[in-house]
Protein backbone atom coordinates (compact mmCIF):
# COMPACT_ATOMS: atom_id res chain seq x y z
CA UNK A 1 0.00 0.00 0.00
CA UNK A 2 2.81 2.39 0.89
CA UNK A 3 4.57 1.52 -2.37
CA UNK A 4 1.52 2.60 -4.36
CA UNK A 5 1.11 5.81 -2.36
CA UNK A 6 4.74 6.68 -2.83
CA UNK A 7 4.43 6.07 -6.59
CA UNK A 8 1.23 8.15 -7.02
CA UNK A 9 3.08 11.28 -8.26
CA UNK A 10 4.93 9.16 -10.83
CA UNK A 11 1.67 7.54 -11.99
CA UNK A 12 0.01 10.93 -12.38
CA UNK A 13 2.93 12.25 -14.41
CA UNK A 14 2.84 9.21 -16.69
CA UNK A 15 -0.92 9.51 -17.19
CA UNK A 16 -0.66 13.23 -17.97
CA UNK A 17 2.12 12.58 -20.44
CA UNK A 18 0.07 9.95 -22.23
CA UNK A 19 -2.97 12.26 -22.44
CA UNK A 20 -0.86 15.10 -23.81
CA UNK A 21 0.79 12.86 -26.38
CA UNK A 22 -2.52 11.40 -27.60
CA UNK A 23 -3.78 14.48 -29.65
CA UNK A 24 -0.46 14.66 -31.49
CA UNK A 25 -0.69 11.02 -32.45
CA UNK A 26 -4.28 11.44 -33.59
CA UNK A 27 -3.33 14.48 -35.74
CA UNK A 28 -0.63 12.50 -37.47
CA UNK A 29 -3.04 9.63 -38.27
CA UNK A 30 -6.26 11.22 -39.54
CA UNK A 31 -7.72 7.89 -40.64
CA UNK A 32 -7.70 6.55 -37.16
CA UNK A 33 -11.00 6.40 -35.37
CA UNK A 34 -11.42 9.16 -32.79
CA UNK A 35 -11.35 7.91 -29.29
CA UNK A 36 -14.66 7.54 -27.60
CA UNK A 37 -15.42 8.20 -24.00
CA UNK A 38 -15.07 4.54 -23.15
CA UNK A 39 -11.43 4.31 -24.21
CA UNK A 40 -8.93 4.88 -21.46
CA UNK A 41 -5.21 5.09 -21.44
CA UNK A 42 -3.64 1.96 -20.02
CA UNK A 43 -2.49 2.49 -16.47
CA UNK A 44 0.87 1.23 -15.38
CA UNK A 45 0.92 -2.11 -13.62
CA UNK A 46 0.99 -1.80 -9.83
CA UNK A 47 4.32 -2.27 -8.20
CA UNK A 48 4.83 -5.84 -7.10
CA UNK A 49 4.36 -6.38 -3.40
CA UNK A 50 7.35 -8.21 -1.93
CA UNK A 51 6.49 -11.50 -0.24
CA UNK A 52 6.49 -11.49 3.56
CA UNK A 53 9.85 -12.19 5.10
CA UNK A 54 10.25 -15.64 6.60
CA UNK A 55 9.75 -15.99 10.33
CA UNK A 56 13.47 -16.36 10.92
CA UNK A 57 14.16 -13.06 9.18
CA UNK A 58 11.32 -11.29 10.98
CA UNK A 59 12.61 -12.45 14.36
CA UNK A 60 16.26 -11.80 13.52
CA UNK A 61 16.21 -8.38 15.16
CA UNK A 62 14.92 -10.01 18.34
CA UNK A 63 17.62 -12.66 18.48
CA UNK A 64 19.92 -12.54 21.53
CA UNK A 65 22.95 -11.93 19.35
CA UNK A 66 21.42 -8.68 18.07
CA UNK A 67 20.44 -7.00 21.33
CA UNK A 68 22.09 -3.62 21.81
CA UNK A 69 22.95 -2.11 25.19
CA UNK A 70 24.82 1.03 26.18
CA UNK A 71 26.32 2.43 29.36
CA UNK A 72 23.40 4.85 29.51
CA UNK A 73 20.71 2.19 29.12
CA UNK A 74 22.37 -0.31 31.45
CA UNK A 75 20.93 0.95 34.78
CA UNK A 76 17.41 1.10 33.37
CA UNK A 77 17.79 -2.35 31.84
CA UNK A 78 19.00 -3.77 35.14
CA UNK A 79 16.03 -2.35 37.05
CA UNK A 80 13.66 -3.69 34.42
CA UNK A 81 15.28 -7.13 34.74
CA UNK A 82 14.88 -7.12 38.50
CA UNK A 83 11.23 -6.15 38.23
CA UNK A 84 10.54 -9.06 35.89
CA UNK A 85 12.56 -11.49 38.01
CA UNK A 86 10.79 -10.73 41.25
CA UNK A 87 7.39 -10.77 39.54
CA UNK A 88 8.07 -14.29 38.29
CA UNK A 89 5.65 -15.83 40.88
CA UNK A 90 2.88 -13.83 39.22
CA UNK A 91 3.56 -15.58 35.93
CA UNK A 92 3.52 -18.90 37.75
CA UNK A 93 0.12 -18.01 39.20
CA UNK A 94 -1.05 -17.41 35.62
CA UNK A 95 -0.08 -20.99 34.80
CA UNK A 96 3.12 -20.21 32.88
CA UNK A 97 6.63 -21.74 33.13
CA UNK A 98 5.58 -24.55 35.45
CA UNK A 99 7.44 -27.33 33.62
CA UNK A 100 10.96 -25.85 33.81
CA UNK A 101 10.32 -24.54 37.33
CA UNK A 102 9.25 -27.95 38.60
CA UNK A 103 12.20 -29.58 36.82
CA UNK A 104 14.74 -27.30 38.52
CA UNK A 105 12.99 -27.61 41.90
CA UNK A 106 12.82 -31.39 41.60
CA UNK A 107 16.49 -31.84 40.71
CA UNK A 108 17.54 -29.41 43.45
CA UNK A 109 15.45 -31.25 46.04
CA UNK A 110 16.91 -34.57 45.00
CA UNK A 111 20.44 -33.22 45.27
CA UNK A 112 19.73 -31.75 48.72
CA UNK A 113 18.81 -35.23 49.92
CA UNK A 114 21.89 -36.67 48.21
CA UNK A 115 24.32 -34.05 49.60
CA UNK A 116 25.00 -35.82 52.95
CA UNK A 117 25.97 -38.98 51.09
CA UNK A 118 28.12 -37.30 48.44
CA UNK A 119 30.13 -34.79 50.43
CA UNK A 120 32.05 -37.33 52.57
CA UNK A 121 33.56 -38.73 49.37
CA UNK A 122 34.86 -35.33 48.23
CA UNK A 123 36.21 -34.57 51.69
CA UNK A 124 38.06 -37.88 51.85
CA UNK A 125 39.54 -37.43 48.36
CA UNK A 126 40.33 -33.72 48.58
CA UNK A 127 44.08 -34.32 48.36
CA UNK A 128 43.68 -36.02 44.99
CA UNK A 129 42.18 -32.79 43.62
CA UNK A 130 44.62 -30.29 45.10
CA UNK A 131 45.74 -29.00 41.69
CA UNK A 132 42.16 -28.43 40.56
CA UNK A 133 41.25 -26.74 43.82
CA UNK A 134 44.32 -24.51 43.76
CA UNK A 135 43.63 -23.45 40.16
CA UNK A 136 39.98 -22.65 40.84
CA UNK A 137 39.91 -21.38 44.41
CA UNK A 138 37.52 -18.54 45.25
CA UNK A 139 39.70 -15.46 44.53
CA UNK A 140 41.17 -16.92 41.34
CA UNK A 141 37.75 -18.05 40.14
CA UNK A 142 36.28 -14.60 40.67
CA UNK A 143 39.13 -13.07 38.67
CA UNK A 144 38.75 -15.65 35.90
CA UNK A 145 35.04 -14.96 35.54
CA UNK A 146 35.55 -11.19 35.54
CA UNK A 147 38.33 -11.54 32.97
CA UNK A 148 35.92 -12.67 30.25
CA UNK A 149 33.75 -9.51 29.98
CA UNK A 150 36.75 -7.32 30.79
CA UNK A 151 38.71 -8.77 27.88
CA UNK A 152 35.73 -8.37 25.55
CA UNK A 153 35.26 -4.75 26.63
CA UNK A 154 38.93 -3.88 26.09
CA UNK A 155 38.93 -5.64 22.73
CA UNK A 156 35.77 -3.81 21.71
CA UNK A 157 37.23 -0.39 22.46
CA UNK A 158 40.63 -1.20 20.99
CA UNK A 159 39.25 -2.63 17.75
CA UNK A 160 36.16 -0.37 17.63
CA UNK A 161 33.99 -3.48 17.78
CA UNK A 162 30.58 -2.42 19.06
CA UNK A 163 29.34 -6.01 19.12
CA UNK A 164 32.09 -7.07 21.53
CA UNK A 165 31.37 -4.05 23.75
CA UNK A 166 27.66 -4.92 23.83
CA UNK A 167 28.52 -8.50 24.75
CA UNK A 168 30.69 -7.34 27.64
CA UNK A 169 27.97 -5.02 28.96
CA UNK A 170 25.34 -7.74 28.69
CA UNK A 171 27.62 -10.13 30.58
CA UNK A 172 27.95 -7.55 33.35
CA UNK A 173 24.19 -7.04 33.42
CA UNK A 174 23.60 -10.80 33.62
CA UNK A 175 26.18 -11.22 36.39
CA UNK A 176 24.59 -8.45 38.46
CA UNK A 177 21.08 -9.82 37.96
CA UNK A 178 22.06 -13.31 39.10
CA UNK A 179 24.10 -11.95 42.03
CA UNK A 180 21.09 -10.08 43.47
CA UNK A 181 18.90 -13.18 43.35
CA UNK A 182 21.70 -15.36 44.73
CA UNK A 183 22.32 -13.07 47.71
CA UNK A 184 18.60 -12.86 48.48
CA UNK A 185 18.26 -16.65 48.62
CA UNK A 186 21.45 -16.94 50.68
CA UNK A 187 20.07 -14.50 53.23
CA UNK A 188 16.99 -16.69 53.69
CA UNK A 189 18.52 -20.17 53.64
CA UNK A 190 21.75 -19.42 55.61
CA UNK A 191 23.18 -22.82 54.79
CA UNK A 192 26.49 -24.00 56.22
CA UNK A 193 29.30 -24.72 53.84
CA UNK A 194 30.65 -28.29 53.82
CA UNK A 195 34.02 -27.10 55.14
CA UNK A 196 32.21 -25.70 58.20
CA UNK A 197 31.01 -29.15 59.21
CA UNK A 198 33.57 -30.74 61.57
CA UNK A 199 35.18 -34.06 60.60
CA UNK A 200 32.73 -36.85 61.29
CA UNK A 201 29.92 -34.31 61.58
CA UNK A 202 26.47 -34.54 60.09
CA UNK A 203 26.00 -32.96 56.63
CA UNK A 204 22.22 -33.27 56.86
CA UNK A 205 21.50 -30.35 59.22
CA UNK A 206 22.99 -27.43 57.33
CA UNK A 207 20.11 -25.10 56.48
CA UNK A 208 19.24 -22.06 58.63
CA UNK A 209 22.34 -22.54 60.73
CA UNK A 210 25.06 -20.77 58.75
CA UNK A 211 26.34 -17.23 59.00
CA UNK A 212 23.86 -14.43 59.33
CA UNK A 213 25.44 -12.49 56.47
CA UNK A 214 24.64 -13.68 52.92
CA UNK A 215 28.13 -12.58 51.90
CA UNK A 216 29.84 -15.06 54.19
CA UNK A 217 28.86 -18.38 55.66
CA UNK A 218 25.85 -19.00 53.44
CA UNK A 219 26.28 -21.63 50.74
CA UNK A 220 22.89 -22.06 49.06
CA UNK A 221 23.02 -21.37 46.13
CA UNK A 222 26.55 -21.01 44.78
CA UNK A 223 27.31 -17.46 43.75
CA UNK A 224 30.31 -18.53 41.68
CA UNK A 225 28.19 -21.01 39.72
CA UNK A 226 25.48 -18.40 39.12
CA UNK A 227 28.01 -15.79 38.03
CA UNK A 228 30.06 -17.96 35.71
CA UNK A 229 27.00 -19.48 34.02
CA UNK A 230 25.46 -16.06 33.48
CA UNK A 231 28.61 -14.82 31.74
CA UNK A 232 29.03 -18.07 29.80
CA UNK A 233 25.43 -17.94 28.57
CA UNK A 234 25.82 -14.42 27.18
CA UNK A 235 29.04 -15.19 25.32
CA UNK A 236 27.82 -18.58 24.09
CA UNK A 237 24.56 -17.12 22.76
CA UNK A 238 26.11 -14.10 21.03
CA UNK A 239 28.99 -16.01 19.46
CA UNK A 240 27.13 -19.22 18.72
CA UNK A 241 28.01 -18.94 15.03
CA UNK A 242 31.43 -20.18 16.14
CA UNK A 243 30.51 -23.70 17.19
CA UNK A 244 33.44 -24.06 19.56
CA UNK A 245 32.49 -21.01 21.67
CA UNK A 246 29.48 -22.56 23.50
CA UNK A 247 31.53 -25.69 24.23
CA UNK A 248 34.41 -23.67 25.64
CA UNK A 249 32.24 -21.30 27.68
CA UNK A 250 29.95 -23.93 29.20
CA UNK A 251 32.92 -26.24 29.79
CA UNK A 252 34.70 -23.39 31.57
CA UNK A 253 31.60 -22.75 33.70
CA UNK A 254 31.19 -26.43 34.54
CA UNK A 255 34.79 -26.85 35.67
CA UNK A 256 34.62 -23.78 37.91
CA UNK A 257 31.32 -24.94 39.41
CA UNK A 258 32.62 -28.46 40.00
CA UNK A 259 35.69 -27.08 41.75
CA UNK A 260 33.41 -25.40 44.29
CA UNK A 261 32.28 -28.90 45.33
CA UNK A 262 35.69 -30.57 45.33
CA UNK A 263 37.17 -27.93 47.67
CA UNK A 264 34.19 -28.36 50.06
CA UNK A 265 32.98 -24.80 49.58
CA UNK A 266 29.58 -25.93 48.31
CA UNK A 267 27.28 -28.90 48.15
CA UNK A 268 26.24 -30.25 44.73
CA UNK A 269 22.74 -28.83 45.21
CA UNK A 270 24.23 -25.36 45.81
CA UNK A 271 26.13 -25.54 42.54
CA UNK A 272 23.23 -26.90 40.52
CA UNK A 273 20.78 -24.24 41.66
CA UNK A 274 23.36 -21.49 41.15
CA UNK A 275 24.05 -22.70 37.61
CA UNK A 276 20.32 -22.96 36.87
CA UNK A 277 19.72 -19.42 38.14
CA UNK A 278 22.62 -17.99 36.15
CA UNK A 279 21.55 -19.67 32.94
CA UNK A 280 17.79 -19.06 33.19
CA UNK A 281 18.02 -15.42 34.30
CA UNK A 282 20.42 -14.68 31.46
CA UNK A 283 18.73 -16.69 28.74
CA UNK A 284 15.12 -15.74 29.45
CA UNK A 285 15.49 -12.23 30.87
CA UNK A 286 18.76 -10.53 29.91
CA UNK A 287 18.90 -11.91 26.36
CA UNK A 288 15.21 -11.86 25.57
CA UNK A 289 13.74 -9.12 23.33
CA UNK A 290 13.23 -5.96 25.36
CA UNK A 291 10.30 -3.78 24.39
CA UNK A 292 11.98 -0.85 26.13
CA UNK A 293 14.64 -0.67 23.42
Amino acid sequence: MMNLLEKCPLVLVLCAGMLCAAPRSWAQTPDADPPDSSSQAPSPAPAPVPPPAPASAQDDSKAPENRVVTWRSLPKDFLHDQKDIWLFPVRLAEGRHWVPTLAVAGVTTGLVYADPHVMPYFRDHARNLDKLNDTFDAPITTAEVAAVPTALLMYGYFRHDEYARNTALLAGEAYADSAIVDLAIKAVTRRKRPNEVPPGGDFSDTFFSGGKSPFRGSAFPSGHAAGVFSVATVVAARYRSHRWVPWVMYGFATVISFARVTDSSHFPSDVFLGAALGYSITRFEVLRPHDRQ
